[in-house]
């Protein structure tokens, strides 16, 4: 906003405060599509001298503002008979909508998620973004990553059903391998590849394809947490046992059937624009003790602000109470990157953590002079400053006596995410610091005669690393997968015949609602999973589990698949009118087959 601001009112950036104390929902379009709008602000304000606010109506914002980029996607694969994939061709066509806005990285995030969590030994892998004469499309929640993962879940469901395997099992057998392989022999893979490529951990490019851990990008896969998190989901949700029940349950029920899907996760966090990896935070101690805390992440109902505090909180030695997290401002905080990529915490936290510790570091001697000790000695927390055999100074009387001797109590802190880098021309590189993690068990039921689905249970397994803040995380996994299970089942974008949109309303375009939460909704978080070089070894949380919404198609084409044989063909979103077309194809081949075998 700054930047669009500064560049049509003529003037240099730090002539314009953008200042927010938070949003009211996010998801991406907050990103870009806001700029036009405050440009507008801007100008008034300059004209009339006066305060400007512009906003628009629920359907004004909803016919000119760009949504999620639709795909059309088309692919050939090849798969063994136990169903491992050999090889798979993609093709991805992104409608970036009237202008260029965010789509390239759109659908290089598309791309870089083709192959979600899965091996695939010969690919090729075709993107492009074209332009159409409607909104200009634009970042939403996985910012193109939903869309490459369901084209290889498709892949895998369609295959799961022509060869009669579990839908949970073809998807275990197609993980990412350990470096080295741990599975075996059977998971050695040759490859062509060009001599003398080096991976960034320097060994070379064909022994790691032969470990089954090399993404189509070149960028290592070490120690997938997917066949864990597969083991121990399945587990918890008695997945066998389930299926054989619903199995049951089936042969009693002529119109309504049941179905139980399975989704996991891989998904990149950081920046594919490497530029963009890079946070600050400015941090005062006041001479009360009192902190206030500046970063450049956003709060949207994520809870970052929470989070920052806490980090605050420990890294100083003091309650959250004693923290106060100010607006974020460009002019406390400047060039900040979007708080997007779900890195908000990763950067942020970074920063925070950096002027905190400088803080710290300049207040440890004299802590160890009031204490009698070594500087070593010091501990800081609940609030004070701790030394041997039980001494302690409050932070309060810390902080006013380090006024008192002209020692600085503000800092500015500054993180930058280390060895990644990616060349976009080549399509090679380390685009991501790391890879989050989760799983699904999803079981819906379907009506054969209306269409009409219902979400039953969900399990949901998730790695977010050491978590900051557990009970925010677990919030933001239950939020991100109803939402992608509103992108896939019943948020349906209409135009009539002269392009003019007819869902941009409540009452036409179906968001999910309460009723449409499972019955049973188990999320837990995985054990045991701390991250290396990440702020207190925690993982993002933000966009992974919307992904995770894609379990729901999963168990669908399980449940459809109980009215006749043959492969499911179920269009997304999956509203009832698309789950009803699919649920008459399958009867009408059931059909078939009574008759073929009659005669």
């Amino acid at each position: 906003m700054q930047v669009a601001c500064a560049e049509v009112l003529g003037c240099a950036r730090n002539q314009i405060v953008v200042s927010v104390p938070r949003m009211g929902g996010a998801f991406g379009g907050k990103e870009s599509q806001a700029s036009q709008f405050a440009a507008l602000a801007a100008l008034g304000a300059r004209h009339t001298g006066r305060p400007v606010k512009v906003w628009l109506s629920r359907d004004l914002d909803m016919t000119m503002t760009g949504k999620r980029h639709p795909f059309w996607s088309r692919y050939r694969a090849g798969l063994d008979a136990r169903g491992r994939l050999l090889a798979l061709e993609v093709e991805l066509v992104a409608d970036g909508g009237w202008s260029v806005d965010l789509s390239p990285a759109i659908l290089d995030r598309g791309m870089f998620h083709l192959d979600n969590g899965y091996f695939v030994p010969n690919l090729r892998f075709i993107g492009k973004a074209v332009r159409t004469n409607k909104a200009s499309n634009t970042a939403f929640r996985g910012f193109g990553g939903p869309q490459g993962m369901a084209v290889i879940e498709e892949v895998l469901s369609r295959a799961a059903e022509r060869l009669g395997l579990d839908p949970a099992e073809i998807r275990r057998r197609n993980y990412y391998g350990d470096c080295p392989d741990e599975h075996g022999p059977e998971n050695m893979v040759d490859v062509p590849v060009p001599d003398g490529e080096q991976t960034s951990a320097g060994a070379s490019v064909i022994s790691l394809v032969r470990a089954r851990c090399l993404t189509p990008y070149y960028q290592e896969v070490p120690h997938c947490r997917l066949p864990r998190i597969h083991a121990e989901l399945l587990a918890r949700c008695d997945w066998e046992a389930r299926r054989a029940e619903i199995a049951a349950w089936n042969a009693r029920s002529p119109w309504q059937k049941r179905g139980l899907g399975f989704m996991p996760v891989k998904f990149g966090i950081s920046f594919t624009n490497t530029m963009l990896n890079q946070a600050g935070a400015l941090v005062l101690v006041y001479a009360d003790g009192s902190v206030q805390l500046n970063h450049g992440g956003t709060e949207m109902g994520q809870g970052l602000h929470t989070k920052m505090v806490a980090v605050c909180a420990h890294e100083l030695g003091v309650t959250t109470a004693q923290v106060r997290c100010m607006a974020t401002a460009t002019d406390k905080v400047p060039n900040t990157s979007a708080t997007a990529a779900s890195s908000g915490s990763d950067l942020n936290g970074m920063a925070v953590q950096a002027a905190c510790a400088e803080i710290r570091e300049r207040v440890r001697p004299l802590a160890a002079e009031l204490l009698g000790t070594t500087p070593e000695a010091v501990q800081f927390a609940g609030g004070a400053a701790h030394g041997p055999g039980g001494r302690s100074v409050p932070w309060s009387d810390l902080a006013k006596t380090a006024w008192m001797r002209r020692i600085s109590l503000s800092a500015a802190g500054y993180y930058a995410t280390p060895n990644i880098a990616y060349d976009r021309t080549a399509g090679r590189g380390k685009p991501f610091h790391y890879f989050a993690y989760g799983a699904a068990a999803v079981e819906v039921e379907i009506s054969g005669l209306t269409g009409e689905h219902r979400i039953l249970r969900v399990d949901i397994l998730h790695d977010v690393g050491s978590s900051l803040l557990p009970t925010i995380d677990v919030g933001q996994i239950e939020g991100g997968f109803i939402q992608g299970v509103g992108w896939l089942t019943g948020e349906e974008l209409v135009w009539d015949a002269k392009g003019r949109l007819l869902t941009h309303g409540p009452s036409t375009y179906k968001i999910p609602a309460i009723g449409d939460c499972p019955a049973v909704f188990n999320v837990a978080l995985l054990e045991r999973a701390e991250q290396d070089s990440t702020i207190h070894g925690s993982k993002a949380v933000g966009e992974p589990p919307l992904m995770l919404g894609l379990g729901v198609v999963s168990a669908l084409r399980q449940a459809i698949a109980a009215f006749g044989p043959g492969e499911v063909e179920l269009g997304i979103p999956c509203t009832p009118e698309a789950i009803l077309r699919a649920v008459v194809k399958q009867r009408a081949a059931a059909v078939t087959r009574a008759a073929d075998a009659a005669e």
